[in-house]
């Protein structure tokens, strides 16, 4: 975490920044898992349509922290993780068909993505 950050106004269930390594690493662990299910499965659901949101989706999580920390924009960054959202959503779908056990692996990061994106929200509200 930066400067910036450790000013900003923060919304209610804000977690201590310690939480955010350990999770983050168990989260990443869990999504090469599942992707390796949904491309070593058969038949693969939509496999060139998944790559694509596939690679739209790491592209938007990988730039996340730059808008956020670095630009120091909650606002750019909250455009960012609806996209992010909304990709993951469709991942989920077209891997649990051809993979349930790949869809599920996601879940997870669903949760935290989404409790992310309330928190990102607050953040653009709150400064």
């Amino acid at each position: 975490m930066n400067e910036w950050y450790s000013t900003l106004n923060r919304p209610t269930f804000t977690p201590p920044n310690w939480i955010f390594a350990p999770v983050w690493t168990v989260l990443y662990i869990t999504i090469v898992i599942s992707i390796f299910l949904y491309y070593r499965s058969s038949p693969k659901s939509h496999v060139v349509w998944t790559s694509a949101v596939l690679a739209v989706h790491l592209v938007t999580n990988f730039i996340w922290t730059y808008l956020f920390f670095e630009l120091q924009s909650p606002a750019m960054a909250l455009m960012d993780i609806v996209i992010l959202d909304v990709s993951l959503a469709v991942l989920i779908c077209w891997f649990w068909k051809s993979s349930v056990l790949a869809g599920a692996l996601l879940l997870p990061y669903l949760a935290w993505v989404l409790f992310a994106t309330y928190l990102n929200y607050g953040f653009y509200r709150l400064n």
